[in-house]
């Protein structure tokens, strides 16, 4: 655990997340002329962006993530659980095959059951979110929250520096619990390097983006981030757990229910996620990706102040306050900006 300590104190992460962003920008830079070449995401009547712009730079995000996280893991001799590296692998498989051949809907939520089963099967018994509930019945649940969260950080990857401005305040986040001990070190590494490599990222993709992450990236991202909000979660975090990610979560699962409720094909494109419909309504790209960030830092914030208070009453105000202001920005978004 010492050595766990040292390789994982506050300098040394931050050297795991300047690696980890610079592998990142030269797997970025270097892989762009065979994605512009192979893998050209043209625009359509659902796109937000209006050039054929490359894509399956989230190749770069992940090598970056689990090259420099195993890397650390072996130095500081912590154990990155071997299914969440084989599963991440798999499932940026079928998003890269994905990007290139479109894959049939079964197909694709078949492979991802089976990489976010691998990860939830083989965790601990003794890791628990709801020890009321049957172990069976409480790990089938997390393998579904696993599938849908996976497929709503996809969904949700719709716009110029979308998913930059969510992963990086969460894994920011994320980090900085597992350095005050109130997340585990594999977690708090994976966090790290995943943040790192998104600033690498961010760069090649700021508005108007030179390269998109592609299924290849933010499906295995959105198992990344799942597991280490699930080992936050099973530190006996949950409110934590759920205000990191509280703006994807009710965005996409809103519009989900909308879109069921409307009897609309909601496993094919479209427009109608909140962020979308923010461009639709005279909201620029850097004005909604502005609101985002700065939506997430707050939930960061609220995230921190549940953990670290230890009240249930400090919760229950967190909780409702994040929801309060997830309500505030959905709104706005969905609503025509004044000109």
């Amino acid at each position: 655990m010492n050595a766990a300590v040292d390789a994982l104190g506050t300098l040394p992460s931050l050297l795991a997340v300047a690696i980890a962003a610079l592998v990142s920008a030269v797997i970025t830079w270097s892989s762009r002329p065979l994605l512009q070449r192979y893998a050209l995401a043209r625009p359509n009547a659902r796109s937000s962006h209006r050039i054929p712009t490359p894509q399956g730079a989230g190749i770069a995000v992940i090598a970056a993530t689990l090259l420099v996280a195993s890397v650390w893991a072996a130095w500081a001799n912590l154990a990155i659980p071997p299914a969440l590296i084989a599963a991440t692998v798999l499932i940026a498989l079928v998003g890269f095959a994905d990007d290139i051949v479109s894959l049939p809907v079964l197909v694709r939520l078949v492979l991802q059951a089976a990489a976010v089963g691998a990860v939830v099967l083989t965790a601990p018994e003794t890791a628990r979110v709801v020890p009321a509930l049957p172990l069976a019945l409480e790990r089938g649940l997390i393998l579904l929250a696993g599938v849908w969260f996976v497929n709503l950080v996809n969904f949700m990857d719709g716009l110029d520096l979308m998913t930059v401005a969510e992963v990086v305040p969460v894994t920011a986040a994320l980090l900085l619990l597992g350095l005050l001990g109130d997340l585990s070190w594999p977690a708090a590494l994976i966090a790290a390097t995943l943040c790192g490599a998104m600033l690498g990222f961010a760069p090649f993709n700021t508005p108007v983006a030179k390269v998109f992450l592609g299924d290849v990236g933010s499906l295995p991202i959105g198992l990344l981030l799942g597991w280490c909000l699930l080992e936050l979660a099973w530190y006996g975090q949950a409110a934590a757990a759920l205000l990191l990610p509280a703006y994807y979560l009710v965005d996409a699962t809103l519009t989900l229910f909308r879109r069921i409720a409307r009897r609309e094909q909601f496993w094919s494109a479209h427009r109608s996620h909140f962020y979308q419909r923010a461009t639709d309504n005279a909201f620029t790209v850097r004005q909604v990706i502005r609101e985002v960030f700065a939506l997430n830092l707050v939930l960061a914030l609220l995230a921190i102040v549940t953990v670290r208070a230890g009240s249930m009453a400090i919760t229950i105000v967190c909780l409702l306050a994040g929801a309060i202001t997830v309500g505030f920005v959905l709104r706005r978004f969905s609503r025509p900006q004044a000109s």
